[in-house]
């Protein structure tokens, strides 16, 4: 198992104004962000691909894994250091055989069954929501606490939590064995990034 920090993993949403998007991710980081996984469902491949070149710089620089989500392509690209798959999307075990053995692979999941056979395809990480309601993913299952630590518990890859979590109710997951925060519109709509990465990771690691 690949030892990576997921204690507060920013998920970014589009990015209509490149250089604030940009600026986010960065005072994110320093606010003690500890992955990037760039989620752009509506960009055109070659948009895609340069605007993840540019973020690549930026977690680089602070060594800050960075991974791409649904798209295996963009990521052996610019070579980020792995990729994010959905139940909808590339099955895990084909997505490892695609981007090796190096790279790290993380799997939504809502199910105990769903999370254990991404374990055996060769996940590294588990990401489980929605714990509350979100407005970032419409479509998004909602997973209950006790799912949250059953999931957790039936597994021996980490779990980490999804889904509408804010400053306000993220110490409402304490005690489910999740290894970390992941974190949409707290971060990427706050204005001060830096500040709100802080406080998230301060209430997660207390």
């Amino acid at each position: 198992m690949k030892n990576i920090d997921l204690s507060l993993y920013l998920v970014t949403d589009n990015s209509e104004n490149e250089e604030k998007f940009l600026k986010t991710i960065e005072e994110a980081i320093l606010g003690g962000v500890t992955v990037v996984q760039i989620r752009e469902k509506t960009a055109e491949t070659l948009d895609f691909y340069n605007l993840a070149v540019k973020v690549k710089e930026i977690t680089t620089k602070y060594d800050v894994p960075l991974i791409i989500n649904d798209r295996v392509d963009v990521a052996l690209a610019i070579d980020a250091d792995g990729v994010h798959v959905g139940q909808s999307d590339m099955p895990c075990d084909v997505t490892r055989r695609l981007i090796g053995e190096d790279k790290i692979l993380g799997v939504s999941a809502a199910t105990i069954e769903e999370a254990k056979k991404a374990e055996n395809d060769g996940a590294d990480y588990i990401g489980t929501g929605a714990v509350f309601p979100t407005k970032t993913k419409k479509d998004a299952e909602s997973v209950t606490k006790k799912d949250l630590s059953d999931i957790a518990k039936s597994i021996n890859i980490p779990v980490v939590a999804i889904g509408g979590i804010t400053i306000e109710n993220a110490g409402e997951l304490k005690d489910t064995g999740i290894a970390g925060l992941s974190v949409v519109s707290a971060i990427m709509s706050a204005d001060d990034p830096k500040k709100a990465s802080k406080k998230l990771l301060n209430i997660f690691n207390s």
